[in-house]
């Protein structure tokens, strides 16, 4: 039911018009002056206010630019007396959404009010279609690459999205299962309703079963209210529950009975609840081995495991670190107000060479902080973190020989495996790393230039 505030002095138009909006079913609050409307606004956050001109403590055009500064989408429809019009256009040039004189026109009345909600429910469509679209490319640009594996999953997930099969994500830390996870609700019918994340490993095993299924007050020591667990808040839409295996037996009991019955008890209830809950798991290690291990019940596996995804590790679907370590890298430009053009050749054949062990989420810390540090136009090798690159071993001097390779070839490469070497050891400081090769700090700088670095 949209709430409607009414802010004027006058009592009997305020019980005049409340009793004409409530007929028409809409919920109504006043105000006498202008203080007492911008706390109720900033309180109760009404759909429109009814603001008259002319209040004891403040003008309406007063109270108008305050409330903006806090809540612009609350539509305000001034009061005004006759001879004020031009003062009610101001007004309107201000962000009010119309006028009406008073005494106000019972059907005049209503229309205004109903033509002002339409507007604002268009305007709220458009702020969460906005929102969901952004969301969503977020989402695809970080999780979808150009690899043939990604682009499988990305059609697994179009797939299963519609539905309301339970879902299992399998993939290495860092691989984006949390984000696969949101991809589906997005994609899905249950988009516009709760999609509530836990970690199922985060949580104090005595309190998992009042964190999932919530509590009656008084049911142990400490409840001193009654709270909602994650199910019945994530009613109509989609709980993502990660790292699933780390559940407790007695709460893996439960969990299989509420997944059958789509029904919970609140501990210390006795109530059935119902519930209309997408559930999402997700583990980064095999479900299966956990049940040989027996660590997690058979019979809860197999009711979960409607459909599966598998997310390959960063190093098995080489095709992608690029295009993500663009994508990162146009993130860190916004967040840091950078302008870097991208990576140099000897960057890129790091990054190629580099196994990834953190995954997708190593990468993005990785080019936000080499972003973070640069202040060239490209990132180079000495950017990075001194564990992502390799130095040759300088103890095994005819490993660095290849065929055909000319004597100059073979001296850059030792050279930049000595200033590698010495980054290492300087933690990526460069003015340490200089004392290490006992050169200047300008003399590293053009060793680096000429080198690539």
């Amino acid at each position: 039911m949209e709430t409607i505030l009414i802010v004027d002095d006058d009592h009997d138009l305020q019980f005049l018009i409340t009793e004409i909006l409530q007929d028409e079913g809409y919920s109504t609050i006043t105000a006498g002056d202008g203080r007492q409307a911008i706390k109720t606004v900033k309180k109760q956050s009404p759909q429109i206010m009814l603001l008259d001109l002319k209040l004891p403590d403040m003008n309406g055009m007063q109270v108008l630019e305050e409330i903006r500064k806090f809540d612009p989408a609350v539509i305000v429809i001034m009061l005004t007396a006759y001879g004020d019009v031009k003062d009610a256009v101001k007004a309107m040039k201000l962000g009010a959404f119309d006028y009406l004189t008073k005494p106000c026109d019972n059907e005049e009345l209503v229309l205004v009010i109903k033509k002002a909600l339409r507007t604002r429910h268009l305007s709220d469509e458009v702020a969460s279609l906005k929102k969901q679209l952004a969301e969503q490319t977020a989402i695809k640009q970080t999780v979808v690459g150009e690899s043939p594996q990604m682009q499988h999953i990305l059609k697994q997930v179009q797939i299963i999205a519609p539905t309301n099969m339970t879902v299992i994500i399998q993939g290495k830390s860092g691989t984006g299962k949390e984000l696969i996870a949101k991809m589906i609700h997005h994609v899905s019918p249950r988009k516009d309703q709760p999609f509530l994340a836990i970690d199922c490993g985060a949580i104090p095993e005595t309190l998992v079963e009042s964190e999932l299924f919530g509590h009656e007050k008084g049911a142990f020591t400490g409840a001193d209210t009654q709270q909602k667990g994650k199910f019945e808040e994530a009613d109509g839409g989609t709980l993502f529950l990660d790292e699933i295996t780390n559940l407790p037996k007695a709460a893996q009991v439960k969990l299989l009975r509420v997944v059958q019955e789509r029904q919970l008890q609140r501990i210390g209830g006795r109530k059935h609840i119902k519930i209309d809950v997408r559930i999402i798991v997700a583990t980064n290690i095999e479900i299966a081995t956990a049940v040989k291990q027996g660590i997690f019940r058979e019979d809860l596996f197999h009711r979960l495991n409607e459909f599966a995804i598998s997310l390959p590790p960063l190093r098995e679907r080489r095709e992608d670190i690029l295009v993500l370590a663009k994508h990162f890298l146009d993130e860190a430009n916004q967040e840091f107000g950078k302008h870097i053009k991208g990576f140099s050749s000897e960057t890129v054949q790091l990054m190629l060479e580099y196994p990834w062990t953190g995954n997708v989420r190593e990468l993005r810390n990785e080019i936000r902080n080499a972003a973070l540090l640069t202040e060239s136009e490209s990132i180079r090798p000495g950017h990075l973190s001194a564990h992502l690159i390799e130095p040759q071993d300088t103890n095994t001097f005819p490993n660095m020989f290849e065929e055909n390779m000319s004597f100059e070839d073979l001296t850059r490469k030792f050279e930049r495996s000595l200033i590698i070497r010495a980054l290492q050891k300087a933690s990526g400081n460069k003015v340490k790393a200089a004392k290490i090769l006992q050169i200047n700090r300008k003399q590293l700088y053009r060793k680096m230039e000429r080198l690539g670095m």
